[in-house]
């Protein structure tokens, strides 16, 4: 069983208007290699699934977005991200905002394959008020209500993790995996982009497997692609590029815009990119941040 793929196969087989989940966390372990594939590619009208960072911003500047279902939008250290606030305050997408746990609950409920899980987060609040498609429900058993968190359905995952063999086990040796499990598990199909392709014989090591976070029939492709998740981190190996979100960030008030950053950085494949910013090793001296 053989998984390998390269990124271009991944989006020559994605479609207009699907509804994409991308995993990682703000500027950590985000698959930013296959978001500057979808990037090069003409895909548009995509709904996207994040706990964003960059990966939502610079989609939503290229004009491949139509909505964003979203907990938070932040480069961490530069909180609002640049070009996904531009793409809010212009009206030219649509939202769904709503808190991290509630997001949390909706790919639960997409990987369970239930309509709804009921929950108190959000009553009272404009997350109710803001998303006429959150309903209110009594509860059965007592005089209660309810938030009815509904599944956020998937059709692809796109995931960054650490290493993973041609058979689709993934392994995150970071400190978090954060929701990155439950995202592949509420997708129909999940592509991981990983820093090392290892045997499988790897994870016959108790001390490997442990950090295995779902099952490898949930993974429909992985895609070697070292230093794939820069500017974001991939802890142990790498920190995020302050230097290069602080350029990022700059592009959004130049002149130029998104469009000379492309023009500087994006090149027509990811070893021309990597080339841009110094290159792997560059990538890979990048200090993990301290808190």
């Amino acid at each position: 069983m053989n998984k390998q793929m390269t990124a271009r196969d991944v989006v020559a087989g994605l479609t207009d208007g699907m509804t994409i989940g991308i995993g990682g966390w703000g500027p950590r372990r985000k698959p930013m290699a296959l978001v500057r594939e979808i990037l090069r590619s003409d895909l548009k009208d995509l709904t996207l699934v994040s706990y964003g960072g960059a990966d939502v911003g610079m989609l939503c500047a290229a004009g491949k977005v139509k909505k964003v279902v979203f907990a938070f939008v932040s480069l961490d250290f530069i909180p609002l991200e640049p070009y996904f606030r531009q793409a809010r305050q212009s009206g030219s997408i649509e939202v769904m905002e709503i808190d991290e746990g509630m997001m949390l609950l909706g790919l639960r409920a997409a990987a369970w394959g239930l309509p709804f899980i009921p929950t108190e987060v959000g009553l009272g609040t404009d997350i109710i008020s803001k998303n006429p498609d959150i309903k209110v429900i009594d509860s059965p058993y007592d005089d209660k209500e309810w938030v009815a968190m509904p599944a956020l359905r998937l059709d692809v995952s796109l995931i960054h993790a650490d290493r993973a063999d041609r058979r689709g086990v993934c392994q995150i040796a970071g400190p978090d995996h954060y929701m990155d499990d439950w995202f592949a598990r509420a997708a129909r199909e999940t592509y991981v982009s990983c820093d090392e392709l290892v045997d499988t014989d790897y994870f016959h090591d108790p001390a490997q497997a442990r950090m295995v976070h779902w099952e490898r029939s949930q993974t429909t492709g992985v895609i070697p692609i070292a230093g794939g998740a820069h500017p974001s981190s991939c802890a142990p190996l790498y920190g995020f590029d302050v230097a290069h979100f602080k350029a990022y960030a700059a592009s959004a008030k130049d002149e130029a815009g998104f469009q000379g950053y492309l023009d500087r950085y994006l090149g027509d494949s990811e070893e021309a990119y990597q080339q841009s910013v110094g290159g792997l090793d560059a990538i890979r001296a990048i200090e993990l941040p301290t808190y």
